[in-house]
């Protein structure tokens, strides 16, 4: 990693090689996303005692990377230690607020094992064994859990129970009379030859044992804790200004999800800005399509007419796989350089699509050995537009999420810790930069389409207004439904996901239009210094080939890059 072998350097590699291994080992499901396989056996530590301990060694690897000197690093050093540090601090920054809302309708506890499940390796024995003992080990993770939910309710931090009406039926989905149907025995419907049979034979039977004799009965006392006594606790208003400390939670989660030193209110009067500007672009598209009436006369039209909407869920799929192949071909034009990590696209299981959001990515592994997905959510297929399909695909498939964070997992000169970061801003905002690609790779070919992608954009431009507007201006569920009704052509069923997606994930909707209007902000100025010499290949191509970065950092960066290409 070093790039000149100092003593800076030296303890600068020193510290990255174990905060990585130390993230691999204290958090097990993280290290089993990325393909690392030696923590498959085991659940990360919820106990407080575990928690405690880990923010002292983020305390004191912090000291650590305080202590060396940046002025003797060079290259890639500069760089990382500059990220090692943003990380740490904010991870220590985070340990004034109680580590408790752990419960979402979207990643809780209770998806988190099927969801891990259809990334785990089962191609040994030992995957096998690890598997079980992973099995073994769930009844005291959700014990943990609990527990540290029960925690939160003695301090008043409790996730309000409106967005986790839905989290009972996902776990009653999953538990199932024929345990060859439940999720976690997935793994054992299709063994490999690597098992021999007799081993096969007692895998099985040690999986059914412990599903049905642990695993289910600790799912059911999971269900009832969060039926009957944390939904119950969290009687309270959306916003989390109704938390303990809450004003001061929701900046940490603003500078977490944004990057950024952005104000509040200066979030939320940016996307009553860009909620106008996009407004009148959609005017606009009205107007080519020939439809005589207003843009809520449009919609209604949208919503409601048959030819939008497929009737069959596998016909969704097909569709969604035939736009991402049409997109791949596409790439070169845009990227000097691309990712040789394939993906694929899957539907969300059944106990999981009715409270899941319209599509999510699911990353390969880091060694390649696994592919990226995009998951599509087949649930209610009348109520999924075929006019979103194409910036959809392009947002979480290529150009967005699997080609950005595919391209970083290949970059081997950079150590683990950047190759698999997870800066939100950059992410999100890359997605969604991508999505505007669309035009110059021969989407958005008709009025509706385009209009598809001014929706999804006009979208991400009302949560900067939705989600300041719970978080720090009292804002109710049913007006944040009302305003994206209002100024969007989703579906009431995706308009109340989403909005019960911002209520539990505060500042995480914000990520999209920030990242995404510093990018374009750093393509105009690119354009405007470089003139014809402006390559749009390499200026994506150094956008994403340090990784990823807060936006703070990568400003900084991709001005020096501009600079040396002038």
């Amino acid at each position: 990693m070093a790039s000149v072998c100092n003593k800076e350097s030296t303890e600068l590699e020193a510290v990255v090689k174990k905060y990585w291994e130390w993230r691999l080992r204290e958090f097990p499901e993280f290290s089993t996303w990325t393909g690392d396989n030696r923590y498959n056996h085991k659940f990360t530590d919820l106990s407080l005692e575990a928690i405690e301990r880990r923010q002292s060694d983020e305390r004191h690897m912090l000291e650590q990377v305080k202590n060396i000197d940046p002025s003797g690093l060079s290259g890639q050093d500069v760089l990382s230690h500059a990220l090692l540090l943003w990380d740490l601090s904010l991870a220590v920054s985070a340990q004034q607020f109680p580590p408790v809302m752990l419960l979402t309708q979207i990643s809780g506890p209770q998806l988190m094992f099927p969801q891990l499940v259809s990334v785990t390796s089962f191609q040994t024995l030992t995957d096998y064994n690890n598997y079980c003992a992973r099995l073994a080990a769930f009844p005291v993770y959700l014990e943990q859990a609990a527990s540290l939910l029960r925690h939160g309710i003695e301090l008043g931090w409790v996730q309000p129970n409106g967005p986790l009406s839905g989290v009972p039926g996902q776990i009653n989905g999953q538990i199932v009379s024929d345990i060859e149907k439940s999720p976690l025995y997935t793994p054992f419907l299709r063994m490999p030859d690597t098992v021999t049979e007799k081993e096969r034979h007692r895998m099985k039977s040690e999986a059914n044992k412990l599903i049905t004799d642990l695993v289910f009965p600790a799912m059911n006392r999971f269900r009832d804790f969060i039926t009957d006594i944390y939904m119950p606790a969290g009687d309270r208003s959306p916003g989390v200004s109704a938390l303990p400390n809450g004003e001061a939670y929701y900046a940490h989660c603003v500078r977490e999800y944004t990057t950024t030193d952005l104000q509040v209110s200066e979030i939320h009067n940016t996307g009553v800005r860009e909620v106008e500007r996009i407004r009148v672009l959609m005017h606009g598209v009205i107007r080519e399509t020939g439809f005589k009436g207003s843009l809520q006369e449009f919609v209604d039209f949208l919503r409601t007419d048959p030819q939008f909407y497929f009737s069959k869920s596998e016909d969704l799929v097909v569709a969604y796989r035939d736009i991402a192949k049409r997109a791949d071909a596409e790439l070169p034009a845009l990227f000097s350089e691309l990712p040789r990590l394939p993906y694929g696209v899957r539907a969300f299981p059944d106990f999981e699509a009715p409270n899941q959001v319209t599509a999510m990515y699911y990353p390969g592994a880091a060694d390649g050995s696994r592919a990226g997905y995009f998951m599509v959510n087949t649930y209610r297929p009348d109520i999924r537009p075929k006019y979103e399909m194409e910036t959809l695909t392009l947002h979480e498939a290529v150009p967005g999420h699997h080609l950005q964070i595919a391209r970083a997992q290949e970059l081997r000169h950079l150590p683990d810790f950047r190759r698999n970061g997870s800066y939100t801003a950059f992410i999100e905002g890359w997605a969604l930069y991508a999505e505007s690609l669309g035009r110059q790779m021969g989407f958005y070919s008709d009025p509706y389409a385009r209009f598809g992608q001014l929706m999804y954009e006009m979208w991400r431009a009302c949560r900067l207004v939705v989600d300041t507007g719970i978080h720090s201006l009292g804002w109710s569920r049913q007006r944040s439904i009302d305003y994206i009704r209002e100024n969007t052509a989703k579906t009431e069923q995706e308009i109340a996901v989403e909005v019960d997606r911002y209520i539990v994930l505060p500042g995480q909707a914000l990520a999209y239009k920030v990242g995404e209007l510093a990018i374009r902000e750093l393509r105009a100025s690119a354009e405007k210094m470089l003139g014809k010499s402006f390559d749009i290949r390499t200026f994506h191509n150094a956008l994403l080939d340090n990784g990823p970065l807060p936006l703070s950092i990568l400003k900084n960066q991709m001005e020096e890059w501009i600079k040396g290409q002038a």
